[in-house]
């Protein structure tokens, strides 16, 4: 069962990596941050194109996100196994975006952000395997975010002790 202190707490450690800490502490990031998805509206599409050592671009990880987060999506409205199909290796063939399909990428993250943030905050029952899928939704997401903080400083919350 995902009672209503767990997923409270699910919702509120993925709201912070996605919208940002509240102005008084982070449980994840430190205070002041802004999350995934106002960093990556500071980004143009050639920095989301941008790779490092020949290693997947921004884009590739925020379309990848938004995938993953869509399957979730369709797990929490329509039940079944949306994961035994899944193609996550289409995400990974994303190289260089113009401004139209980053926008389409950041915009398709938000909304799927939006609605698994929703289906967080929703107590259900769930079986062992299913609840420990929704924690590694909120893991998941932050690797990606680091992953892209690494990619571009420019994405980076503030250092601790300077908001």
């Amino acid at each position: 069962m995902l009672t209503k202190d767990t997923s409270q707490a699910l919702a509120h450690l993925f709201a912070e990596l996605t919208l940002g800490t509240s102005p008084q502490a982070g449980y994840v990031l430190n205070r002041g941050d802004v999350g995934l998805l106002r960093s990556l509206e500071r980004l143009s599409a050639a920095d989301a194109s941008k790779r490092v050592d020949g290693g997947a671009t921004i884009a590739a990880h925020a379309l990848h996100l938004q995938y993953g987060l869509s399957l979730f999506n369709r797990w929490a409205d329509q039940g079944g196994n949306p994961f035994s199909d899944a193609k996550w290796d289409e995400a990974w063939k994303t190289a260089g975006v113009d401004d139209a399909a980053w926008g389409a990428i950041r915009d398709g993250l938000h909304e799927e952000c939006t609605r698994w943030l929703e289906a967080l905050k929703t107590p259900r029952e769930v079986d062992e395997i299913a609840l420990t899928g929704l924690m590694a939704s909120v893991a998941h997401l932050a690797y990606h975010l680091g992953a892209i903080r690494q990619i571009d400083k420019s994405t980076r919350g503030p250092r601790e002790g300077t908001f």
